[in-house]
């Protein structure tokens, strides 16, 4: 198979051929990240296919070949942010919707429920980066690259975000484990540097 570098090299002339070989490999972690902001299946489709229109429309525009999935990733985001603005309100995720997407390992557990549930109540600086820190699997350095900012900010944003989700689950699933890593004492949630 061809680089991903030669694919976006072939898509920024207008094949759409090697955009679509490139979707393909981002397209599980995009819809994700646009359910995660959406909390719906048809929300997070709008957003997911409005990512895929703007970045075909926009591909030229890319500067650095390597960076396409942080650049898909940064419209993603931007489109869902703006999505949200527009419809002004923030759907809650209950017991029906779970059920509709069960079949998807993130949310299988009351946990991962529960955490997904009290994120819906931080502030959106917070959740953009622990979504993309800890559902995702980015780095500190690609984090920063997607939101335009210091790698600082992300990290203190990561550490912060922690804190608030650790104090709204004290009550319920509060351990040694948790405490780790909000602590950074659990190296596979530390923020790398």
């Amino acid at each position: 198979m061809e680089s991903k570098s030669k694919l976006v090299k072939r898509a920024k002339k207008g094949d759409t051929e090697a955009f679509q070989l490139l979707i393909h490999e981002e397209k599980e972690k995009m819809y994700r990240m646009a359910y995660m902001y959406m909390k719906n299946e048809e929300d997070a489709l709008e957003v997911f296919q409005e990512s895929l229109y703007k970045a075909l429309n926009s591909i030229r525009t890319l500067k650095q070949n390597d960076y396409f999935s942080t650049w898909l990733m940064r419209i993603l985001i931007n489109t869902a942010i703006a999505a949200l603005k527009k419809k002004q309100k923030f759907v809650l995720m209950n017991n029906e919707l779970y059920e509709q997407i069960g079949n998807v390992t993130y949310f299988q557990s009351e946990e991962h429920l529960d955490l997904l549930q009290a994120m819906d109540d931080i502030e959106e600086k917070y959740k953009t980066v622990l979504l993309l820190r800890f559902y995702q699997d980015y780095t500190v350095k690609q984090i920063a690259t997607f939101l335009d900012c210091p790698e600082g900010t992300v990290k203190t944003n990561i550490r912060r975000g922690l804190e608030i989700l650790r104090s709204k689950l004290k009550g319920v699933y509060f351990d040694d484990r948790q405490n780790s890593v909000v602590s950074g004492r659990n190296e596979s949630y530390s923020c790398p540097d």
